[in-house]
Order: C-alpha cells, then structure tokens, then sequence
C-alpha cells in the first residue's frame, strides 16, 4: 500500500459513466514499480465492450454538456485544477511509484498537469467565432465555433499526468466528453484524476477512464466506433499511423503527437555553461524518457573535446536511484523491452567506432535501471542517429558549419523539438527558420508551459495541444447564412 495521505486516491476499477465498474469481461492486470518490481495493485483490463460502453455514455452527456454555459463548463474545470493542486504530493507519489521518475519531477509534472486544467477552464469563456461582411445586402454571414463532439484519447506512461489534462481539458472546454484509455504501464495516475473530476462534479458520461493491458482492442473500437468524432493520441509514430488509417473510414478528426528525434546544436560562440546546462536537461529528465529529450547533441568542432569533458563530469554527478529517496535526480527506464531497446542501440554505436566516455551498461542497482551514458565520435550512419532513443544516452557527433548542423539536424523524417545555443543574432534567426520542427528552443531549452503550442512537424505528428491552439482541435467551424433580411 502507498504511503498516501488519502488513500482514496488509489482506484483499482475503471471509470465508467460516473461510476467505478470492473471490465466485462471480469479480467485484471498489475502495475509494478519499475524501480523495485514490486506489485503496486491490479485493475480492470477493459477491451471493445467496456469501450462500446463508455462511448455511449459519451454521446448521452453530450447533448446536456455542449449546451452547459461556458462559464459552469469553467467552473468545474477549476475545481478539478484546485483539487488537483491540493492533492500534488499524493498523485506525484502515484506516479512516481507506477513510472519511476525522481519525486521532484512527478511534482513538477502535476502541477504543470494543473496548469494546463486552469489555462482552459479560461479558455472555454473565449470561444468565439465571425461575423463576416455579407456578399450581399439581404443576408448575414456568421461562422460559429461548435464542439465537433465525442472525443477519444489515448496517452503514453512516459507522463502519465500532464498528458491527460493536456488533452482532456481543452476538450471540456469546448463542451466535448471524453473516453481515455492510459497507458497499461501507468493507469493509476489517470484513474487518480478521474477521482478528482468525480469529485468537482463533471456530469455521469463527461470523462471516462478505462485501463487496458492491451490497446489493440479499445483502440479499433476508438476508430471504429460512428460515435466518436475525435481521435486524439500520444505515442509512437507507428501506432499513430495506424490509428489514423484506422479512422479513415469514419472520417475523424485526429490529432497525433508521435515520436520524435530532436537534435540539440551547440555552436562555437555559444554560451557553453547554458548549453551544458540545457542538454542535461533534455538528455536524462525523465531518464531520457521524453518525446523532446535532446537524442542527438551536435557539437562544432572548436569546443567539441571541452564540451564533451564537462558533459563527462556532469554526468558524474547524476544519482540514480527509486524516485522517492532523498538525492535521487534520475530513475529507471519504464519496462525489460526499453531497457533491452537501450542497451542494442549503445551495442550497436560501440561496434561501429563509437567510444563510451561514461556509463554504457545496466546499472547496478538492477531491474530496469541503465547507467546515465556518454557516447563520443557518433557517427549518421549508427541506429542512435536515426533512432528515438528513449534512455538515459546522450551521443555526441561534431560538425563544421553552420551548413552542416542544419542538414544533420534535418536529415530525419521526425520534426518535433529541436535546440540550438549560439550568441550570434544572425545565426539566430537563420536557423531557427531553417530548422525543420514544430518547437525550437533557441538559448533555451525547458520551453514546455500551457502557453505553448506543443506539437510537431512531418512524422512527429499532426495538430497541437495547450496554448490558444490547443482548443481549437477540438470544434468545428461552422458557417451560418441567415437570408431574406
């Protein structure tokens, strides 16, 4: 049992139409602590039927819900952020326990999570639409914004928190219930935060969860289904394409936010404390976890061996440990197939001339913990470059122009964050408009907020969540002709 300071918090059924239901067909699956493969709790693994079910539900609020006053659709979104904030230690020790990552960054993801909650309870009071100057004298011309109705979502374990709120909060918003499936790695985040919407009082059918240990099942029902006009998914680009084939038939709307292989330039000129500082950010938050973890740091030939020196040292200093100890800033990877993923991609850079300054093995400490891990003369043509790594690796590869960073940058079929440190204005402006992706940091790296729109380029996706972008994937511009005036 979790040391929590309100135990209610950790469900072990799905959320179903206001109530908390068990899977029809009466199967259940664990969730582990990664960092100490203990058995947390079991949930219902729901399939086709239980998401037949939800579905329904959904479209019943639905009707009720669109037509709720924007300000009551608010309201309530602020009482789930108030609850959420006001539970923060215990959801962050929920997650922490079912996904690994240090106690500092499960707090740091909920309130974050909150963020996104509050930023579009304010949203939903500014969907507006147009009136636009008529074409002739005897009419008028309107376009309304109108919620494009029941959404489905599906979020990964690698934030089991912010992901959901990022995606189920615009949606509210804009008057559209919602039926989630988490990932199978870390459901007990998402159904936590079902019990905080129970509680601030969203309408039976608004907000569904349902745990699954397999997606397939409920994710071809998602698709599938006439009744779900939105699908909207984080996670692998393989899945989304396949999601996203699946949704043709009945024509969805869709959003995907899909893998990504960000590259983090540092040039000659720049501000080596900054960029050292900004790449162990984005390399080993999350052990390298992240859809926007630097995966390939470029370094200009002129401070490449210097760079490489302190990057050694500063990975020295990481401390690898179960998230809830005191001093642990970095967990373990999620699952066995990650940590084996891992280990062939640093396998496969070694055996083609790569050299491991730091780290390049299993960790000690066991389970799925991997050394935090340098690797130096990366070369284009070893699967680190081209692959997502997700762990805690961080290749380094040298580059001599400007020319050149931009074209290694771009030479992926990926477009989701990239980064780049240089005190030069021009360079500034050039490459940032060179560089071929949905989020650039330029001088910085942690530019994730509410404000932002979160969302990439070519295969890392299509559509954008949070900011004032975010809701809009989740109406329908409607035009209204109004004649014989």
């Amino acid at each position: 049992m979790l040391n929590l300071k309100d135990q209610s918090l950790l469900r072990d059924s799905g959320y179903i139409a206001g109530e908390w239901v068990g899977a029809d067909s009466g199967k259940q699956f664990d969730v582990f602590n990664p960092a100490t493969g203990e058995k947390i709790t079991s949930v219902p693994d729901m399939g086709g039927a239980d998401a037949r079910r939800a579905i329904d539900a959904a479209e019943s609020a639905w009707a009720e819900w669109r037509a709720m006053p924007a300000r009551k659709r608010s309201k309530l979104l602020r009482a789930w952020h108030d609850l959420i904030k006001a539970n923060a230690e215990d959801l962050a020790l929920i997650m922490t326990s079912e996904q690994g990552k240090p106690s500092k960054e499960a707090f740091g993801e909920i309130l974050q999570g909150a963020s996104f909650v509050e930023w579009f309870a304010e949203e939903a009071k500014r969907i507006e639409g147009d009136i636009i100057v008529p074409a002739a004298n005897d009419r008028r011309e309107f376009v309304l914004k109108q919620p494009v109705g029941v959404v489905a979502a599906i979020t990964p374990w690698n934030f089991p928190s912010s992901m959901i709120t990022r995606k189920i909060s615009p949606a509210l918003a804009a008057g559209c219930p919602v039926v989630l499936k988490p990932a199978e790695d870390t459901p007990l985040s998402a159904l936590a935060l079902a019990e905080l919407a129970h509680r601030a009082g969203f309408p039976k059918g608004v907000i569904s969860i349902l745990p699954a240990s397999h997606g397939a099942e409920v994710g071809a029902e998602f698709t599938s289904n006439a009744k779900v006009r939105k699908l909207s998914f984080t996670g692998s680009t393989e899945v989304g394409k396949l999601l996203m084939r699946q949704s043709a038939d009945t024509v969805k709307k869709v959003s995907l936010e899909l893998g990504g292989n960000a590259p983090f330039i540092v040039f000659d000129d720049a501000d080596i404390k900054a960029a050292l500082s900004g790449a162990m950010t984005m390399k080993f938050i999350n052990a390298g976890q992240t859809c926007i973890c630097a995966n390939r740091i470029l370094v200009q030939d002129g401070i490449y061996d210097k760079f490489v020196e302190q990057m050694q040292q500063a990975v020295a200093n990481l401390n690898p440990g179960h998230g809830v100890e005191e001093g642990v800033n970095m967990g373990p990877l999620i699952n066995q197939k990650a940590l084996d993923k891992v280990e062939g991609l640093v396998a496969d850079a070694v055996d083609q001339g790569a050299k491991v300054v730091h780290g390049g093995k299993r960790h000690a400490l066991g389970q799925t913990f991997y050394e935090p891990t340098v690797l130096t003369e990366v070369s284009t043509d070893m699967k680190v470059f081209s692959n997502e790594i997700f762990g805690p690796v961080a290749g380094l590869y040298r580059f001599s122009s400007e020319e050149e960073a931009v074209k290694l940058a771009n030479d992926t079929p990926y477009g989701l964050a990239a980064y780049f440190y240089t005190q030069d204005m021009g360079r500034l402006w050039r490459v940032g408009e060179a560089l071929e992706y949905g989020m650039v940091g330029a001088n910085e790296a942690r530019f994730t907020n509410e404000i932002m729109p979160f969302g990439g380029m070519k295969e890392s996706g299509i559509g954008r969540e949070g900011s004032k972008y975010g809701i809009e994937e989740y109406l329908e511009a409607k035009y209204l002709c109004l004649g014989g005036i």
